[in-house]
């Protein structure tokens, strides 16, 4: 047997595992590809193998099919050794070609000719007689289903015998043969589960994305990848990406009398990217008994504009079988979040019309991300010993009326709960939901403001090192509607940082130019020292994970950067990390585990080396662009970016939770001081060692300029810029930076 990797390798729909899929009539390559699972330890897998890859097949759906992505309604595909009905076969690498049997095991062949030689020693000739070919079938191992190729191969050997005196026979084996024979083992199950519609999770379902969604949850399209991961990264191929295939529907019981109609609502851009004249999404129907795809819909990029309605008839008679399908694809930039394309209200139903285009619902349109004023998180050390009411005091609600007509409002709600047990609640007056009012009106968005600043708090007398807190929102209208779209739930931490974004990023952004800087204002609630930083990268267009960048914290200078605090050494750069799924964020910690004091006003962010943008997480659902600043001109002027949204930069503070998280502290880098920093005159070395003997003076390429003998440094001469210096016999002391102006 091969190897067996570790993770299960997955396949799609076995009931379609050999379908083609068409447009406009052309064939195209098969599409349901087994997706491969990874390895636990590459180091003991010698080449990707269907070893132990499952196989699935799924139910068949019955009309009406209908999503507007408020639930998840994706199917997963979990492989199981012990699932009920669970059949498997095994694969041989190598058949007889006349028997089609798997050849014995351990018996290995060639394809190169072999032969034996005999020579006769008296007449000093020799003759070669060629082995006689085996005819073979080879099965690729490594696609499903197999792909059998004939092939002719020969002993892995060769024979010389010597006749006469003295009369010898040899044989010469050829090493590492490539014929040998081996197995794979694919598991089939079946998975049975009306209440989700799509096969394939490609396609990303998301509250964020939409602009002015009539609902909660859209899918969007793009150039990433089911893990968040760009498809071609670094590359400037427009090809097909993303993909939203439904699970086989069951029509054999209508007809085209029987007014089936296909309704949805499609926006390009929303808060993500502009995708171009030539990008497109497109909408295909499967006729199963033609095993073929058919383009019935499509649209070209271009800028935002207000959902709108696609609302298509079902009038081929092939598309009448128990294996119709229906797919979204979209065709623009593989190299990363590029090219959005957002769908909504997907619903394939009978008995329709040509005019029965009304998504009748009132609903959210977004979640709510925060009670907290400014905040979508903050240490629970900090929240619990401020005295100060920090609660949002105008939480954003937008709701839609999708009806036809004019709806009665009614009340809503936010509720607290804490592990299930009630802990506060907000009315929203319905009056206050509808901006006053006396009804919602056809087809409307209506946007308040709602002031927790009084009443409820989140309680500061819980024990813990960190909590978290359930808040649910509520509202409706008086008339029947999708009970999904009419609350949203989010939990509401705190832990050891601040955070500005909803965990979600709509776009990447950075400054751009040899040492420019990024910086980052935040407002504490107390003084107190940080620990690093959570940097969410995304991994867009150029891949920036050799880039470097310097960790930095900067005073508050008037509301803007002011003298830097910590600085990583020109030795130990830091690079922009990308984890797979989204938006993850990656920790970055002080060099030697230091703590950076700071107060409450402060600036975190970094200086970078090269010119390019390293692409941070841009949140576009909450603005706090006036928070970002950068510089591209050494730090002599700062700016704020020319758009909105807040970044997903966290700075992390020294917490009760540093020894659940195994936090310590480099004493030694600590005490190691440089002041003042800036300076024009001179500066001042402090040291926790009593025995220095100077110190070591560098420029920012790491070529040692000078020394000193003492702890003062005079700079009068020095030209203006960045110096790195290090104690002269500590070798394991931080190097600190000192700014010369």
């Amino acid at each position: 047997m091969m190897n067996k990797l570790f993770n299960l390798l997955l396949a799609l729909l076995v009931v379609q595992v050999n379908a083609q899929y068409l447009q406009n009539d052309e064939k195209l390559a098969p599409d349901f590809n087994p997706i491969f699972g990874k390895p636990q330890s590459p180091s003991t897998v010698k080449s990707i193998s269907i070893d132990s890859m499952f196989v699935f097949a799924c139910d068949t759906l019955s009309l009406p099919v209908y999503d507007d992505f408020s639930t998840n309604k994706f199917q997963v595909f979990q492989g199981n050794y012990n699932a009920p009905g669970i059949t498997s076969q095994t694969y041989f690498r190598l058949l007889d070609a006349l028997s089609n049997q798997p050849i014995v095991n351990g018996i290995t062949y060639t394809n190169q000719v072999t032969f034996r030689r005999t020579y006769d020693v008296l007449s000093e000739t020799y003759t070669d007689v060629n082995f006689p070919s085996i005819a073979l079938i080879q099965n690729n191992l490594s696609v499903y289903p197999p792909i059998a190729t004939p092939v002719s191969v020969y002993p892995p050997y060769f024979i010389y015998d010597t006749v006469g005196i003295p009369d010898v026979s040899d044989t010469l084996w050829i090493a590492n043969p490539a014929f040998f024979q081996d197995s794979a083992t694919v598991f089939f199950q079946t998975v049975l589960d009306t209440s989700k519609i799509w096969t394939d999770r490609m396609a990303l379902r998301n509250d964020r994305y939409g602009v002015n969604p009539r609902s909660l949850g859209v899918v969007t399209f793009d150039g990433l990848d089911e893990d968040g991961y760009p498809y071609q990264f670094g590359s400037a191929v427009t090809n097909y990406g993303d993909r939203l295939t439904s699970k086989p529907i069951n029509l054999t019981n209508y007809s085209a009398t029987d007014s089936l109609y296909f309704s949805f609502l499609y926006q390009p851009e929303g808060l993500g990217d502009i995708p171009e004249a030539g990008d497109s999404l497109v909408l295909e129907f499967y006729a199963s008994g033609q095993d073929q795809w058919f383009h019935v819909w499509g649209i070209s990029g271009s800028g935002v504009h207000p959902f709108r309605a696609a609302h298509l008839p079902l009038t081929e008679a092939a598309f009448f079988t128990d294996g119709f399908r229906f797919r979204f694809r979209n065709y623009g930039g593989l190299s990363g979040s590029l090219d959005h394309f957002h769908v909504d209200y997907v619903h394939l139903r009978a008995l329709s019309s040509f005019d029965d285009t009304l998504f009748k619902d009132f609903a959210l349109c977004y979640p709510v991300s925060s009670l907290l004023e400014n905040y979508t998180s903050v240490p629970w050390d900090h929240y619990k010993n401020t005295s100060s009411n920090v609660m949002e005091n105008g939480v954003e609600i937008k709701v839609y009326n999708g009806s036809n007509a004019a709806e009665n409002y009614q009340n809503g709600q936010i509720e607290i709960r804490q592990g299930g047990s009630p802990q506060g609640s907000f009315n929203l007056p319905g009056f206050l939901l509808a901006e006053g009012n006396i009804n919602y009106d056809p087809s409307t968005y209506y946007t308040s403001y709602h002031d927790l600043s009084t009443g409820y708090q989140y309680s500061k007398l819980l024990p813990g090192n960190h909590q978290t807190f359930e808040v649910k929102t509520t509202v409706s209208a008086q008339f029947p509607n999708l009970i999904s779209n009419d609350s949203t739930t989010f939990i509401q931490g705190f832990y050891n940082y601040y955070s500005y974004d909803d965990g979600s990023a709509e776009a990447a952004f950075g400054p751009t130019g040899v040492q420019s800087m990024l910086a980052v204002h935040f407002n504490a609630y107390e003084s107190d020292s940080l620990l690093g930083v959570y940097l969410h990268f995304v991994p867009s267009v150029v891949d920036v994970s050799n880039k470097l960048f310097y960790l930095t914290v900067w005073e508050d200078n008037n509301g803007v950067p002011g003298n830097i605090l910590y600085q990583d050494d020109a030795f130990t750069p830091r690079q922009p990390t990308y984890n797979q799924g989204l938006n993850n964020f990656n920790s970055y910690y002080f060099n030697g585990g230091i703590k950076v004091p700071v107060s409450n006003s402060f600036f975190i962010g970094w200086k970078q080396v090269d010119a390019v943008r390293y692409n941070l997480g841009l949140d576009r659902n909450i603005d706090r662009s006036n928070e970002i600043f950068y510089s591209v001109d050494f730090g002599g002027s700062w700016q704020n970016p020319p758009f909105s949204g807040s970044p997903m930069l966290r700075p992390i503070f020294s917490t009760a939770l540093d020894a659940e998280l195994n936090l310590t502290e480099n004493t030694e880098e600590k005490k190691y001081r440089v002041f003042p920093n800036p300076s024009n005159i001179q500066a001042v070395i402090e040291s926790p060692y009593p025995d220095e003997e100077g110190y070591l003076i560098f420029g920012l390429t790491g070529q040692k300029n000078f020394e000193i003998q003492g702890n003062i440094l005079h700079v009068e001469g020095l030209a203006p810029g960045y110096y790195l210096i290090k104690s002269k016999i500590h070798q394991h002391s931080p190097i600190k930076f000192l700014r010369v102006e």
